[in-house]
């Protein structure tokens, strides 16, 4: 993070180091109560998984929702919904005993480059997860002290693809930090599912991962909000920029470092002048 004085439009008075780290804490602090709101979750693609109660359908709904997560949000919400529909509505019960004739329904279903052939894998592997395994935590878990949540990235993305007849195509739909991918859509999911605050908005039903652990989800409203704000240097949006930024915020917060992304997000969205005035960073 910055160190270098600066001064704000409300004083003249140089701002330490140490002035200027509490006022961008307020800030954001600021931000993530106004955006971390019951409101907020009709119009991002959290309210997909929102709908559901069983912990296999929000994690079924949820993974599958961010992993579509590209694009303008109402059409991301919207074909997240039919997906849900062409899984009857009960997408556990769909994964764990549809045959493959029931496979035929989902021809139509595309997003962007999303299309029948990636979710006939997914469905593929999901469906042989969940006929040995009860949550799809245990997937991500890695129990290690130096980089749970990367490895457990990783090894994701190993398991993921670990079937015999992976296709290559579907790889670009769900990364890895071992290829330097800012994992963007599966931080998010980590974040959905492992924070938990009296807030509503994120799930917050896994304990096994901490959220101590997890990486901002870095998009480019979040690093471009980063960068304004002197918490992003890197040039490349990638692992690494992930790395940093989530240690910058880990300063202001090492309990619950991701919680900012409401704030970094919110104003990217929702706010973006602020980042072309003088706000005293």
């Amino acid at each position: 993070m910055s160190s270098k004085p600066s001064t704000s439009l409300k004083s003249n008075k140089p701002l330490t180091a140490k002035d200027q780290r509490q006022r961008l804490k307020a800030f954001l602090e600021l931000h993530y109560h106004k955006y971390n709101q019951p409101a907020f979750i009709e119009s991002d693609p959290i309210v997909v998984p929102h709908q559901f109660s069983k912990l296999q359908d929000i994690e079924i709904a949820g993974f599958w929702t961010a992993m579509l997560s590209w694009g303008q949000r109402k059409t991301i919400i919207s074909k997240s919904f039919q997906l849900m529909q062409l899984m009857d509505d009960s997408p556990h019960d769909f994964i764990l005993n549809h045959r493959g004739k029931d496979r035929a329904a989902f021809r139509d279903f595309v997003h962007r480059t999303f299309q029948y052939t990636d979710t006939l894998y997914f469905l593929q592997f999901l469906q042989n997860y969940y006929r040995s395994n009860e949550s799809l935590e245990d997937a991500f878990f890695v129990d290690d002290q130096q980089d749970p949540v990367g490895k457990g990235l990783i090894r994701f993305h190993e398991l993921f693809f670990s079937l015999p007849d992976a296709p290559s195509r579907t790889r670009k739909h769900v990364s890895t930090p071992a290829r330097k991918s800012s994992c963007k859509r599966l931080n998010m999911f980590l974040r959905w599912m492992v924070r938990k605050d009296d807030h509503g908005v994120d799930l917050g039903l896994w304990r096994r991962i901490r959220q101590e652990n997890l990486y901002i989800p870095l998009d480019l409203h979040v690093d471009n909000v980063a960068r304004r704000l002197g918490l992003l240097t890197r040039k490349q949006t990638d692992w690494q920029a992930v790395c940093e930024l989530t240690e910058n915020l880990r300063t202001l917060d090492p309990k619950d470092p991701v919680k900012y992304d409401f704030s970094l997000f919110g104003i990217g969205i929702l706010e973006p002048k602020l980042l072309k005035a003088d706000i005293g960073f």
